[in-house]
């Protein structure tokens, strides 16, 4: 393509099925073009040439946030844009569009800082922060997206944007919550936080304490000061060898913990916790931040994922016992149920707000599966099932970066919003990309067309 230095990738091109697919299988996407980005330049000639032939623009990093199928479309793949520079004085860092966390962490370990990443390192830093960033320091410092300084943006006539609350004050505002429906970020300029090390790692208690567990973590977690992150996971293990011997082929409700804070203080909080009953495996220990990752050891490799979430304002006895009932080791469904603490820092509006939603929520749950050949019926029914069930303890609302396959209706995207936050991202759409370029996306359609 005439403008282009990176890879142009069409249907039938070797590397064409290696450049299109992410890390979740459950699409099988095929564009028209895959666009090898290189720098901004090669975006921006991309980003025309779609507006051009009436192509839709989608943007992939590690193609983690898999929304809807980019058939016939032009995809912008910005995995070469990956730079990371560390500006120790400022404490911040300059991040390529397809950088990963474990690239800006490693970048910022050196100088005793850290960025607000995710569970899993592996993720896109750009486009995780676009959808707010929910992260192991969130409790204490909020979302990923309340500490960026600048963007970079391709926006839909083609243009390198420099985005600050100073310089695109609206633009900022929605970007910051509001994915990838307003442009391409080609870079972002994030603060970085003074965390060297956590205490932090898992509890694995068998299937049988799964209730008491659940009921005690639910409890312990409406007593921790803000510093204190953590999540818990249903999950049945495979029987396989790659996976600790305690928990092969077992129900193990999984407690997820990451204190920013001294040893002392981390086992003097858990303390509780252990009480609760006896392990499997305690792996709870003072680690380098760089070993965050270790925390929930999510797979590194792709997979087909069918997944929900909801927002909940409260985690009561009768909620527990509900999420026990179609997710506990009794009910055999197809679920990995995962329910994350929010409040603290993620419930205060930053200095400088913006779009992120969620701020009203206590906790997020987020049911996961893989996609097994011919049970996608059978998995959508018991998610539906479960999150419906559980409304009554909802917001109402969802979180943009945990949506799934089945999210893309414009009803599920606008629960991720608060209601005049959506109504002011889909102005601001119609005069920024009134023609909706970008809408390969979860999409926020200008006001005028919906």
């Amino acid at each position: 393509m005439i403008g282009i230095s990176g890879p142009v990738f069409r249907p039938g091109d070797e590397g064409y099925d290696a450049e299109r697919r992410g890390y979740n299988l459950a699409l099988d996407h095929r564009p028209a073009l895959v666009v090898g980005a290189v720098d901004a330049a090669d975006v921006a000639a991309a980003v025309r040439h779609a507006a051009e032939a009436g192509l839709g623009v989608a943007v992939q990093a590690t193609g983690h946030g898999v929304s809807v199928p980019t058939d016939g479309q032009l995809v912008v793949s910005t995995a070469r844009m990956d730079g990371v520079r560390v500006d120790p004085v400022a404490r911040t860092a300059q991040v390529g569009a397809g950088a990963r966390w474990h690239q800006v962490i490693a970048a910022a370990a050196p100088h005793g800082l850290a960025p607000l990443s995710g569970s899993n390192p592996d993720v896109g830093a750009v486009g995780y922060t676009l959808g707010g960033g929910i992260g192991l320091l969130g409790r204490r410092y909020g979302y990923a997206a309340d500490h960026v300084r600048r963007f970079e943006l391709v926006t839909a006539d083609g243009r390198l944007l420099e985005v600050t609350a100073e310089s695109e004050p609206e633009l900022f505002w929605a970007l910051r919550g509001g994915k990838d429906n307003f442009g391409v970020v080609v870079s972002m300029e994030i603060d970085l936080v003074p965390v060297e090390r956590l205490f932090g790692g898992g509890l694995y208690f068998p299937g049988e304490s799964a209730a008491q567990v659940l009921h005690g973590w639910a409890a312990w977690t409406r007593t921790v000061p803000e510093e204190m992150s953590s999540s818990i996971q249903l999950i049945h293990y495979p029987d396989l060898p790659v996976l600790p011997e305690p928990l092969r082929g077992r129900f193990v409700a999984h407690v997820r913990i990451a204190w920013c804070g001294g040893r002392a203080e981390g086992e003097r909080l858990v303390a509780p916790l252990r009480e609760l009953g006896p392990a499997l495996v305690d792996s709870l220990r003072e680690l380098p931040y760089p070993e965050c990752g270790s925390i929930h050891h999510e797979p590194p490799m792709p997979v087909a994922a069918y997944d929900r979430n909801t927002a909940l304002r409260e985690l009561d006895a009768a909620a527990v016992d509900t999420l026990l009932t179609l997710a506990g080791p009794e009910a055999g469904a197809p679920v990995i149920l995962e329910i994350r603490h929010h409040g603290g820092a993620y419930a205060r509006t930053p200095r400088v707000p913006n779009a992120a939603g969620g701020r009203d929520a206590a906790y997020m749950l987020f049911s996961t599966y893989l996609v097994e050949p011919g049970r996608l019926e059978e998995i959508r029914r018991v998610h539906g099932l479960l999150h419906d069930r559980l409304a009554p303890w909802g917001t109402g609302g969802s979180f943009v970066n945990f949506l799934g396959i089945d999210d893309t209706g414009a009803d599920r995207v606008r629960a991720c919003y608060a209601p005049g936050d959506y109504r002011r991202l889909a102005a601001l759409k119609a005069e920024r990309d009134p023609g909706n370029l970008f809408r390969v996306n979860y999409n926020i359609p200008p006001s005028e067309l919906r």
